[in-house]
């Protein structure tokens, strides 16, 4: 391709993807904006949350909105991707300032890796990392009645699952419960039902054994099998061309949700797989936050 061409395709592909995107079940009305919304924020790195005594001494790194000194803020609980078994926290940087910038407290967790640590291992992760965040809630501001999680891929499926785990005793014991609840969930890309793998190498050894060999573990590993009339609100983006996590994860789950009268928001991402739906993620994050915003305004 001459160099002229090739300068084309890099200026026109973005303008190209955005405009093939397709935000189903959006609001119609503009953008909110938290009274907290601020370009300023604060990092704090390398926070342990585990206690003590757990398998693996795991860390976040938390994202504070300007100081006003008064007001509460909502929170997300931010999970990185990567098959449940590599990448790290450093993947959701961007994401976590994005939040913080709109007046989230951004708290973005590692959790333990499979096939070392199985299911459900990581799910208890995230749950003791909730109840870190409501003890650390005063010192930082927030509001643990405006609490949402935020993932991509396999993180987008263990956020999902710890949305729907405060209701379901199988999941929420012995580490879940009420403070484990989420009021939305913003997930791209996430496996939504685990039975759909072909007994793909990451979920066997994510959950231990095949399909036939561990049907109760791909049950409660799935969130689309863990769906309640109490499941938060969610904001749902996937590439269309997505052969890694296929788009009827997505489409779905977003009817299962509707069906229930659930809050559901599907962003399509035409043209894209799964990589490149995080890679080029610009507009389908930009349009979850603001989902998020409106569902924790008062």
């Amino acid at each position: 391709m001459p160099p002229y061409r090739r300068l084309i395709v890099l200026i026109c592909l973005p303008l190209l993807l955005t405009g093939c995107s397709r935000h189903f079940n959006g609001p119609g009305e503009q953008p909110i904006h938290l009274d907290s919304a601020s370009a300023q924020v604060t990092r704090l790195q390398g926070l342990t949350y585990t206690p003590n005594g757990w398998p693996e001494t795991l860390q976040a790194d938390v994202y504070l909105p300007a100081d006003d000194g008064t007001a509460l803020r909502p929170a997300a609980l931010v999970v990185h991707g990567g098959g449940w078994q590599r990448r790290d926290r450093s993947d959701m940087d961007g994401i976590a300032e994005q939040l913080a910038k709109a007046g989230f407290v951004a708290v973005n967790v590692e959790h333990r890796f499979a096939p070392a640590h199985r299911f459900p291992a990581q799910l208890h992760d995230l749950q003791v990392a909730m109840h870190w965040l409501h003890e650390q809630a005063p010192g930082w501001r927030i509001d643990t009645r405006r609490l949402t999680g935020v993932g991509f891929s396999s993180g987008a499926h263990l956020v999902g699952l710890l949305g729907l785990s405060a209701d379901q005793p199988d999941l929420a014991s012995p580490y879940g419960g009420e403070h484990t609840r989420l009021q939305a969930v913003v997930a791209g890309g996430m496996p939504s039902d685990l039975f759909k793998f072909d007994d793909g190498r990451l979920v066997v050894e994510f959950l231990g054994g095949t399909r036939a060999e561990a049907p109760e573990q791909y049950r409660l590993a799935s969130p689309a099998h863990q769906l309640s009339d109490s499941a938060p609100a969610f904001f749902l983006f996937h590439g269309t061309q997505d052969r890694l996590v296929p788009v009827d994860h997505a489409e779905d789950f977003h009817q299962a949700l509707l069906e229930r009268g659930i809050h559901s928001e599907l962003y399509l991402q035409r043209l894209r797989g799964h990589l490149t739906s995080f890679v080029t993620r610009g507009k389908a994050v930009e349009a979850g936050i603001n989902f998020l915003s409106h569902q924790v305004s008062d």
